[in-house]
């Protein structure tokens, strides 16, 4: 056991320096404070991009404080719980205030978690040594995608109790332990008050703690291998005698002042949507919300929040039509696997019983089932990117020109995807979304060869940096 030791200050030391010293023998208050901030280096060359994070960590915050005074005056029964929000909307004060904050933070964290991996994207912030940090960010993804399906649930509106009876029914396309999934997640044959007592145990106790723990070990790892850059170099390799890196800046105070502007920008936009258009014409809050749900009429046109839209539109886009056109997909892919890769003998074997054990489940299983699976793979594939990406440098800015084309292509798709998710169902929006879920899928199942092809530029052997 280690022996305790508090430092020896002179008598006339401030007291607040022999407060401090009190709390470092017991607590590890400085060191933290120096390891995360003032001494954490990083490289000075970083841009706009890398505000996103920050941020994230700000909207978290914000649902967390709002989501305790809405839990305040919330009533989890089906038969209170819309009457309860409309209390707070109305007679609680400022209560319209602290809703309006938490549903349009809902939104707004999405908003920043998607720019947030978008970047990850461009500058290869997933590669070695980052791996697991990018695996905690996608674990984080998937928290929130729960909690925001979870808290969605909790006003007990129309589009809220149809919402969850649609994607909830979804686990019962899964074959044999479907219909006993699906019972087990309701808590009841339909959604009612089962459902929406245990959502709100989710969503106010069970995921926030999975999710802060998540956030948590997101920021340790990326403090223990350091944060990438635009130019993808490693500023660790290049340091002076007492080994702090030449291309890197204590974080605080150099980049705690461009994040407090970063928040500046960010509160004023996220306060002008709370106080100017907090439903941003439906999208955030939808029209429907603001009916009591009721079993016994169903809105004409069900559709999740935007954010989820994406995903959902390509569970939409898998249909029987569309199941000929994904096998002849994981036929040609498996083809690829064996004749231009250099894989072991016994694992262009295994490809070809996977495929064909793919193809015979989708000539077996119905559509529905299908686009259960495609839907939670377009969103567990980002996962793999660490190990799917082949090429010889992380930036973007050294790769290929071509390559920005691929980028943007995927990001239209995606953005299609979206909006196509939002929209009622029709001919030419369902062919679109099968294209799109082509390429969504392509994108990453391709990359093993596409990320590597092509002519790379020299990669600098320091940060590229223009003070400004």
């Amino acid at each position: 056991m280690a022996a305790f030791h508090e430092k020896q200050l002179p008598k006339d030391a401030p007291i607040a320096a022999k407060a401090l010293n009190w709390v470092d023998a017991r607590f590890p208050l400085t060191s933290t404070w120096k390891a995360h901030l003032s001494e954490y280096y990083a490289p000075k060359n970083f841009n706009f991009w890398y505000a996103f994070g920050s941020l994230a960590l700000l909207v978290l915050v914000i649902q967390i404080v709002t989501g305790i005074f809405l839990v305040m005056h919330y009533k989890p029964d089906a038969t209170l719980a819309f009457a309860s929000v409309e209390y707070i909307m109305r007679d609680v004060p400022w209560g319209w205030l602290v809703r309006y904050m938490h549903s349009t933070g809902a939104s707004a964290f999405f908003i920043v978690v998607y720019l947030h991996m978008v970047r990850g994207l461009l500058y290869g912030s997933y590669r070695k040594p980052r791996e697991l940090v990018w695996l905690f960010g996608v674990g984080i993804f998937l928290c929130l995608m729960g909690e925001a399906f979870m808290g969605y649930l909790l006003p007990w509106g129309q589009m809220s109790y149809w919402g969850a009876q649609v994607i909830v029914n979804l686990f019962g396309a899964i074959p044999f332990i479907g219909p006993d999934l699906s019972l087990w997640i309701r808590g009841d044959y339909v959604v009612s008050d089962a459902t929406l007592n245990r959502f709100f145990s989710f969503h106010v106790i069970a995921i926030p703690l999975v999710l802060i723990g998540l956030v948590a070990a997101h920021i340790i790892a990326l403090h223990e291998v350091g944060s990438n850059n635009p130019d993808g170099i490693e500023i660790k390799e290049t340091t002076d005698e007492h080994g702090v890196p030449l291309d890197g800046v204590p974080f605080h105070p150099f980049y705690s002042v461009h994040d407090i502007m970063a928040v500046a920008v960010f509160l004023l936009v996220f306060s002008a949507v709370v106080f100017f258009a907090p439903e941003m014409g439906g999208y955030f809050l939808e029209y429907n919300n603001f009916i009591p749900a009721d079993s016994l009429k169903t809105p004409p046109h069900i559709a999740p929040v935007w954010y989820f839209t994406p995903f959902y539109s390509i569970l939409r886009a898998t249909t029987s039509d569309f199941m000929g056109w994904l096998i002849a997909g994981i036929a040609a892919y498996v083809a690829l696997l064996v004749l231009k890769t250099k894989l072991a003998g016994f694992l262009k074997v295994a490809a070809i019983v996977i495929g064909l054990a793919v193809v015979a489940g989708m000539l077996v299983f119905d559509a529905k089932f299908w686009g259960v699976v495609l839907m939670g793979v377009s969103v567990m594939i980002l996962g793999a990117l660490p190990w799917l990406d082949h090429s010889q440098v992380k930036s973007i800015r050294y790769r290929p020109g071509w390559h920005k084309y691929i980028y943007i292509v995927f990001g239209i798709a995606f953005i299609a995807l979206g909006y196509l998710g939002v929209q009622p169902p029709t001919t030419i929006g369902t062919l679109v979304s099968q294209v799109c879920t082509f390429i969504y899928f392509g994108f990453f199942l391709l990359m093993p060869w596409w990320s590597a092809a092509g002519t790379f530029k020299p990669v600098p052997d320091r940060v590229t940096f223009h003070p400004h």
